[in-house]
């Protein structure tokens, strides 16, 4: 099969993504496919080799059967890109548009989740300027509190405030990133993550744990710094918590409309679990935790790119059937 590997990309996360991608391209040679690259760079250029590359409406990508997007956060990860290859009429590994700005955005995903009734933490959605109702709003949260972007991934820009102080600080660096941000009041439970692959039918993971030393917390450096964290697969859950999260991951993949892959991050509290986030293009970098959670579910690794190629060209083939 031939297939098109995109990574790099406008955002932040520019550089997480090329080494991503580099996995993916291996693994997928690896799996006996021919396997061709194109990097977007930072200012969002299109390139194959040392060629620009001219994209089409309704024209394809070089030739290929799949592309297999491995882009993380805006301008890859939100629906962007995607939406962009519905125009050019080619199937791609993943979630589709509407899913993957949904996921991506944090306010709305969690608006969708508590429509839904999926448990979580509370929040507030701000808008600069925040005003004096809005900190009386988070003041209801409790300390401490984490501070996000809306639209950002990879925990950029994200920080953790223990009073109003540093509440201040942090609402500085995340305005810095976005004109949205949310406040989410603290968790002390156990950080958890689930894998999900497939189109219909689901496999599902068992949970893996996030463990940071000390009392540090799972930031952008913790993530991306090898030995920094360690992720423990499948975690030391009692059965009836494990069930519940695997449970509650298919519920809000289903519940956003997402399809191939996705890593659903949880707060287990005791017996009471709550949804966090859903990464719709998890990582697969060798400090990834995706690719290793789905070997829990009996996929290894060839077999998941396999996986992925063979569902993105039926969810095509499901589309273009609907089509009228």
């Amino acid at each position: 099969m031939k297939v098109i590997v995109i990574g790099g990309g406008r955002s932040s996360e520019h550089d997480v993504s090329l080494q991503s991608a580099a996995a993916v391209r291996e693994g997928l040679r690896e799996a006996g496919h021919e396997v061709h690259y194109v990097e977007i760079a930072k200012d969002g250029t299109w390139r194959h080799g040392d060629e620009g590359l001219p994209v089409e409406p309704g024209k394809g990508l070089l030739g290929a059967d799949v592309v297999f997007p491995v882009l993380h956060g805006p301008y890859g990860e939100d629906g962007t890109v995607q939406g962009m290859l519905e125009l050019i009429d080619v199937p791609y590994v993943g979630s589709g548009l509407h899913a993957s700005a949904t996921c991506m955005d944090k306010a709305v995903f969690k608006e969708w989740m508590a429509h839904h009734d999926v448990p979580q933490v509370e929040f507030v959605t701000l808008r600069h300027p925040v005003t004096a109702p809005d900190r009386e709003r988070i003041g209801k949260l409790g300390w401490p509190v984490f501070v996000k972007p809306s639209r950002l991934g990879s925990s950029v820009g994200i920080g953790k405030a223990g009073n109003p102080e540093e509440l201040e600080t942090a609402l500085k660096e995340a305005f810095e990133h976005d004109s949205v941000v949310l406040v989410e009041q603290g968790s002390s439970g156990r950080e958890v993550e689930v894998g999900i692959l497939g189109v219909g039918d689901l496999a599902v993971s068992e949970p893996g744990e996030i463990i940071v030393p000390g009392d540090g917390w799972y930031d952008y450096e913790t993530k991306y710094t090898p030995g920094a964290a360690e992720v423990v697969i499948p975690a030391d859950l009692p059965k009836t918590t494990v069930k519940k999260t695997k449970g509650l991951a298919e519920q809000a993949f289903r519940a956003t409309g997402c399809s191939g892959m996705a890593r659903v991050d949880f707060f287990v509290e005791n017996e009471r679990v709550l949804v966090s986030e859903i990464n719709t293009i998890p990582g697969f970098t060798q400090t990834s935790a995706y690719p290793r959670l789905m070997e829990t579910a009996g996929v290894a690794f060839p077999d998941l790119l396999n996986r992925l190629l063979e569902d993105a060209r039926a969810d095509f083939r499901a589309f273009r059937s609907r089509e009228h």
